[in-house]
């Protein structure tokens, strides 16, 4: 047995689970250090077999007295580092994976710890959101925790995160049911918030929707996710962390691949753990904290077991390590014996071969853990404890890739910019006090990077990009990027009054302070998907396939590309809900799920972003101009539009019987606002003289000033998906709207137009049931041209005042500047497809 003996003592170890350590004056007990015991149970833990044991093996290595003031006293007299430095040489620990999400008193950063990743513990993420929005003011709903925390979970640092971990088992238990719902979940969060801050999940629906979207989160990151199972400090009901409990999570098909970890060994449950791990491709095991703290019959007889069935590739060891370096030294010691132990006998019964036993310690020390984390253990533990803080932070550094940032904004003409700053910079500066840009950046058209005359907009000044870190996210289709929605401020904490994301914000909040209701938004984005080819020595764009509406070729030919952006959006955060060919050569339609305005504004950027970088990815140009080819269908953005209050759908009648069209009262008069308000909405709406050649009769567009009930050739149409009950109403559509406009100008738009009628008390005209074109002489025209949209936009009293005046002025002055571009560059427009 001596190759045996020398494997298990020469190896270094992968600690694959393990906490940060306290400063020595931490109020934190050493004699937790010996057990999960607190308050007055701590007074026996001396006369456990653990506390004996370790206090040897402690009192050896420090050369100290024997006795617990001994060990305590040479601790004060060596300082942190030093005992650090000893536990960690004696133990051979070259890498730890640490669960920062334990707060303990005086807690030392992992500098101190050779820390190759952290694991982020998802139930102390989501109540530190909640703790922080509560502290701003921030009126939790289910949607704006859920966009929060999944912003959060996504933007975290891949260089550091390594994995997920829940500690389910200590709050409500390990019986999961991955099919909760958003209901049960928003009741949950009631429950939480009723209870105030600090915030403390324990609801056991909110736990189980939060696990599951977080698992969510981590296929698409191949983030594995560790699970408290088994024995821990008296919070857990241990009944409820037995890890067979777990079948209806490990069942769902959604998780299959999802990698999970069953810490602790399970104890006292490590045959139920064994068991799974044996049935379930994706169930793996840990056995930290059951080794030290058992006792060595305990300790060798819970690794016994979990080796019974599982498989050795699947097994890996931890120390737990927390809060005292000698936790590290007592878990990777012991767990050397046991191992030797533990694997000696199953070389003398038969199990395994000198040579197979051999590869089962590297396997379990450190290679399993390697290939399940994706780690590199590249520098050493000698190495790194031999460096200061500075010269590893170097070293750190040059093992990173560079990340770039790129911050985000609209301007007045619908284009997309960016600015983009390494990760680093952002960080220590960008994040808090922006990016500098000139005044002029909202004064441009689509055909001049300059400011347009009668914008009042010049090169004089400078604004400041404050990066929305809540929009923060990586890019999924580009390595080591990130993207993230900026606001315009004068200086940092003023709002310019130019900054579309704020008139929106700013709306929104009017509508929720005066009428108690909130605008939510779901966008129809229609696009053609173009292809290079050469005539006569020229590059030109055409069809990417001359398939027809909803044709099944159409999409199997696109459908590399569309499963891509799908995929890429639900890296996002932002759902789907259907996607088709439309009726123009090369044109297709996804669908948004609808959410708050503010929300689907930012969803919309981001998913042009993802629509046309994933195109370019494949050779090929998207775009979302309204009207590419003059013969052909237009592209639309159409919104759809419904109201809530205190989360329940405000727009629809209570029933079909007491309302002239299954709409509320309040939802008819926000509707005829919008209605009355429509040609000078069109002036954000359709921002491009290109708009209006889409803006045309018998084109399911919306050519006339009318409103009508599933009618596809009206601009504003009623809808009642399927699911709402037969004569009522849920939301209404805007088909007026096109690809080129600002979302979030647009939507403020709308909102002030929805005040201004719930203020009047506005009411609906008749619908028209049929083409509006064959009542042409009986209702108005909407403008036929951005020119008359802009006159209509200088009448509109109502929507300056709300919008505000100097924000007006500049968006009439670009309208001005697109109309005399384009109406002196006739072929001019061919162009825009590589800016929309």
């Amino acid at each position: 047995m001596d190759e045996l003996r020398e494997a298990v003592e020469r190896v270094e170890l992968v600690d694959g689970h393990a906490h940060n350590i306290v400063a020595l004056d931490s109020s934190l007990p050493f004699l937790s250090c010996f057990s999960e015991a607190s308050g007055k149970a701590l007074a026996h833990v001396t006369s456990t077999l653990n506390f004996k044991r370790s206090l040897r093996d402690i009192a050896r290595l420090y050369g100290s007295d024997l006795s617990l003031a001994g060990v305590q006293q040479y601790r004060l007299d060596s300082g942190i580092e030093t005992i650090t430095k000893l536990c960690f040489k004696a133990a051979g620990i070259s890498t730890v994976l640490v669960d920062d999400g334990l707060v303990l008193d005086k807690m030392l950063a992992t500098d101190i710890l050779p820390c190759a990743g952290t694991i982020l513990r998802i139930e102390r993420l989501a109540e530190d959101i909640l703790d922080q929005g509560i502290k701003n003011g921030i009126p939790w709903t289910m949607d704006t925790f859920t966009d929060s925390f999944l912003a959060r979970l996504k933007s975290a640092d891949a260089t550091k995160v390594v994995g997920l971990k829940t500690i389910a088992a200590y709050r409500s238990g390990l019986e999961i049911n991955p099919n909760v719902t958003r209901k049960e979940a928003a009741e949950g969060l009631a429950q939480v918030l009723l209870a105030g801050s600090p915030v403390r999940i324990t609801n056991k629906h909110l736990i189980d929707y939060i696990i599951v979207r977080s698992l969510e989160v981590a296929l698409c990151f191949d983030w594995p996710m560790q699970i408290h199972t088994g024995f821990g400090d008296k919070d857990l009901d241990l009944r409820q962390a037995n890890p067979l409990h777990l079948r209806n999570l490990l069942e769902d098909h959604r998780f299959l691949d999802c990698r999970l970890v069953l810490l602790h060994a399970s104890y006292p449950f490590s045959r139920e753990a064994s068991y799974l791990a044996s049935v379930y491709h994706q169930v793996y095991l840990d056995f930290g904290l059951a080794v030290p703290k058992l006792s060595v019959h305990g300790m060798i007889s819970s690794l016994k077991q979990l080796l019974e069935l599982a498989p050795l590739k699947k097994v890996m060891f931890s120390t737990d390590g927390c809060a005292f370096p000698e936790t590290f030294y007592l878990g990777a010691k012991r767990a050397r014996d046991v191992v030797f132990s533990v694997l000696r006998d199953a070389c003398n019964d038969g199990d395994l071969s000198i040579d197979e036993a051999v590869e089962a310690v590297a396997d379990i020390f450190a290679e399993n853990a390697k290939k399940f984390y994706r780690i590199d253990t590249a520098v050493g533990s000698d190495t790194l404890l031999k460096l200061d803080n500075d010269v590893r932070k170097e070293v750190n550094a040059t093992q990173q890739d560079m990340v770039l940032v790129r911050v985000l904004w609209v301007d007045a003409s619908g284009q997309h910019r960016c600015r983009v700053v390494p990760q680093k910079r952002f960080d220590s500066i960008v994040k808090e006090n922006g990016l500098g840009l000139t005044c002029a950046s909202m004064g441009m058209s689509s055909a001049m990077d300059g400011p347009a005359d009668e914008t009042n907009l010049t090169g004089t000044g400078e604004i400041r990009l404050i990066p929305d870190l809540s929009t923060r996210c990586k890019i999924p289709w580009a390595v080591q990027e990130e993207m993230v929605l900026a606001y315009m401020h004068s200086k940092p904490g003023q709002v310019w009054d130019y900054c579309p994301r704020e008139t929106l914000r700013r709306l929104s909040q009017l509508l929720k302070q005066e009428f108690n209701l909130e605008m939510n938004a779901g966008f129809e984005n229609e696009f053609y998907l173009l292809k290079s080819q050469l005539r006569d020595g020229q590059e030109e764009w055409v069809s990417f396939d001359t398939s027809r509406y909803c044709a099944t070729s159409s999409f199997d030919a696109a459908s590399p590309i569309l499963h891509e952006v799908v995929n890429s959006l639900h890296f996002l955060n932002i759902d789907v809900e259907q996607l088709h060919a439309e009726a123009g050569n090369g044109q297709f339609e996804i669908a948004l799920r609808y959410t708050t305005c503010t929300k689907a504004a930012d969803n919309l950027i981001y998913a042009r972003e993802v629509i046309r970088s994933v195109a370019r990815k494949h050779g090929l140009l998207a775009t979302f101009m309204p009207k590419y080819a003059l013969d052909d269908i237009g592209s639309g953005s159409h919104v759809h539009i419904s109201l809530s209050e205190n989360g329940e759908n405000a727009f629809a009648a209570s029933d079909g019987s007491s309302s002239r069209h299954g709409i509320s009262k309040i939802g008819e008069e926000f509707m005829a606002g919008v209605l009355h308000h429509l040609p000078s909405l069109l002036a954000f709406t359709a921002p491009l003289p290109n708009s209006y050649d889409r803006i045309q009769p018998n084109t399911w567009s919306g050519a006339y000033l009318c409103w009508g009930k599933e009618n596809r050739e009206a601009p504003i149409r009623t809808a009642c998906p399927p699911g709402v009950p037969d004569g009522i109403v849920s939301n209404f559509e805007i088909k007026a709207f096109d690809g080129c406009a600002n979302p979030h100008l647009a939507l403020a738009a709308v909102i002030a137009s929805g005040i201004d009628g719930l203020r009047r008390h506005l009411s609906l005209s008749n619908p028209v049931d049929e083409n509006p074109d064959i009542l042409r002489d009986k209702l108005q025209r909407l403008p036929v041209s951005l020119a008359e949209s802009v006159e209509a936009l200088a009448k509109d009293t109502v929507l300056e005042a709300l919008l505000g005046e100097k924000l007006l002025v500049a968006i009439k002055g670009v309208r001005k500047a697109e109309i005399k571009y384009y109406s002196e560059n006739k072929d001019a427009y061919k162009k825009l497809i590589y800016q929309y």
